[in-house]
């Protein structure tokens, strides 16, 4: 046997999976197809510039990253708690009150914030809050729209903010996601205030990475995955591998090239990073359209903000680095480069002709989908010896991969020691 356990894919599934094998006395070998760690949480460094692949925050409020992840070696630069709105003729400021007592009159005064809507609000919210971290029976799920009309969340609250934010979070416009599974990423937002590590969203999985024994083996694909007398062999380009079991740990889309299971549908968005020499506007606050009658982006961008007003970091100084995030579930999704420009322009009501494209992200498989009722999550024993973890086997979140990949690494204990 080379070791005990291959896990297949660097991710936060598979890091936090082989982390917690090591932990558990078993020797681990990671294998990782791209040139770094991270699967869909990688950041690209353009000209001094940090462009995260998929506009993406960490949430320091998740218990996995409270328990698992040292938070203040990452540095981590907090976006306010709160968002712009912009409508035809107004920007609105909407801000937590106790995190950001400057915007309270206005938020509270605001057209977008009617008393009805906030007290549907907590009726909405309600059952998670009742049922801590669990949320209500999944026979007790409904969709996401099902779920707010329910609930009486029906006026501008809704239709100028909920309904863009969560699209823009859960990459789905749709509305069809469990309600359960967004009340819990609700509930962490109104907790903790998400943010950006200093040195990009790939310093978290790094971090993970670093406490490894023996370092994830870059560039090795896993080709065949096999189940033998003695456990598994998996085949690669620089050979083939022994071991007494495995985790796959890879993305959706790639998991039937390993494992009979079907890949599970994903949604998808499309990230644009631009540089400018001027500052578009003040604030650490994400953007949103509610410009359509009726509410709702009137063109492409379904959030956009000035990343570097948040997190520094993320642009030399004297620079600013401005994202703009479309929905790949819309005709527009793939939207030209002249038609994000324009609707950047009207956003942030300037000229945008001097504004440098870095780079333009297309991540097709951002999120699982996960439509009601959202199951009891667990790892997927696929074989005697070979298990799947990812966050398609738990909640779509950064908290969902590394539960997943934590619990996989149970499971794999017992195996090997029952």
């Amino acid at each position: 046997m080379d070791t005990d356990v291959i896990v297949i894919g660097a991710g936060l599934a598979g890091l936090q999976c082989a982390r917690r094998l090591q932990r558990n006395g078993h020797r681990v070998i990671v294998l990782e197809a791209a040139d770094a760690v991270g699967g869909r949480v990688r950041t690209d460094v353009i000209d001094g510039f940090r462009c995260d692949r998929g506009f993406q925050v960490l949430n320091p409020a998740y218990p996995a990253v409270q328990d698992w992840i040292d938070v203040d070696s990452l540095g981590l630069q907090a976006f306010g708690v709160g968002a712009v709105i912009r409508t035809a003729t107004s920007t609105t400021t909407l801000a937590h009150p106790l995190r950001h007592p400057e915007h309270t009159l206005a938020t509270l005064r605001s057209a977008h914030t009617p008393v009805s809507d906030l007290l549907a609000l907590a009726r909405w919210i309600a059952p998670t809050l009742r049922h801590s971290a669990t949320g209500p029976r999944p026979d007790q799920d409904l969709t996401l729209h099902d779920s707010f009309d329910a609930a009486g969340l029906t006026g501008r609250l809704r239709r100028d903010v909920l309904d863009t934010f969560l699209a823009g979070v859960l990459a789905d416009s749709s509305g069809q996601s469990s309600a359960n599974y967004v009340r819990l990423l609700v509930r962490y937002f109104a907790l903790g205030a998400p943010g950006l590590p200093r040195g990009g969203m790939q310093a978290l999985p790094e971090q993970m990475a670093q406490w490894l024994l023996e370092p994830v083996r870059l560039n090795t694909a896993a080709r065949d995955l096999q189940h033998t007398a003695e456990g598994v062999q998996v085949s690669t380009d620089a050979g083939t591998l022994r071991a007494r079991a495995a985790v796959v740990a890879v993305g959706p889309q790639d998991l039937t090239a390993l494992t009979e299971a079907p890949a599970p549908p994903t949604h998808g968005l499309t990230t644009w990073w631009f540089r400018s020499a001027e500052l578009p506007q003040q604030g650490p606050f994400l953007m949103l359209d509610a410009t359509r009658r009726g509410g709702g982006p009137a063109g492409p961008i379904w959030n956009t903000a000035v990343v570097s007003q948040a997190a520094p970091s993320y642009a030399p100084e004297g620079q600013h680095l401005i994202q703009a995030t479309t929905l790949l579930d819309r005709p527009d999704g793939l939207a030209e480069e002249a038609e994000v420009r324009r609707d950047l322009e009207r956003l942030y009501q300037r000229p945008t002709a001097g504004w440098e494209l870095l780079t333009r992200h297309v991540v097709e498989h951002t999120l699982p989908v996960q439509p009601p009722p959202l199951p009891d999550a667990s790892p997927q024993q696929v074989g005697e010896r070979v298990l799947i973890a990812g966050d398609h086997r738990d909640h779509g979140s950064i908290q969902g991969a590394l539960v997943s990949g934590d619990q996989a690494a149970e499971s794999v204990t017992r195996l090997l020691t029952g």
